[in-house]
């Protein structure tokens, strides 16, 4: 398995293209590793977004008081709003040291070019094609595929997306592959 990156906790990426189930997958098998006692962290890779509105105070930090970035902070919540510095959006494993270093483990949505395990997502009845061997990524970097192909062949375990089991056998190879839990 690839290795982790430096002062990063243990990252799985869940990967696959639009309306696949990377969403359902990635939500159940995070909700699993917490059922096992993990203490487990989300990032989300999406297009963009808007989590402030003008007129609020954390707007205003922004907008009238030029705030590079803000973090929203209560007694039982945080946020950080802002914009990416001159070099750009962050990767996961920079997001991970940032904040969630006290994470067991961290799961993943999208990111599929990241140099991590990879677990695709993958409905023929979505699209024809996998990630997996069309484009050009590292098939070292894959952990599984979860897909509603009978007979699907590749070099990783496959299992059955439709399994109930799903997030139990997924959480099963994060552990022993990807956290390096023996049992």
């Amino acid at each position: 398995m690839t290795s982790r990156p430096a002062g990063a906790p243990p990252m799985v990426c869940i990967i696959g293209k639009k309306k696949s189930g990377k969403t359902t997958t990635a939500v159940a098998l995070a909700a699993e590793l917490g059922r096992r006692g993990h203490r487990v962290m989300t990032i989300k890779h999406g297009h963009t977004f808007d989590l402030d509105h003008e007129g609020r105070d954390s707007w205003r930090h922004t907008h009238e008081g030029g705030a590079y970035r803000v973090v929203l902070a209560s007694p039982d919540r945080f946020a950080v709003l802002g914009e990416w510095g001159p070099g750009g959006a962050l990767g996961p494993a920079e997001l991970a040291r940032l904040y969630l270093g006290d994470a067991d483990v961290v799961v993943v949505e999208g990111f599929k070019r990241e140099l991590l395990p990879k677990i695709e997502v993958f409905r023929a009845t979505a699209h024809e094609q996998p990630i997996y061997g069309i484009e050009d990524l590292d098939r070292a970097d894959w952990l599984a595929i979860a897909t509603d192909v009978p007979g699907f062949q590749a070099h990783v375990p496959v299992l059955n997306i439709d399994d109930p089991a799903l997030p139990q056998l997924l959480a099963d190879l994060v552990e022993t592959r990807v956290m390096e839990i023996r049992r």
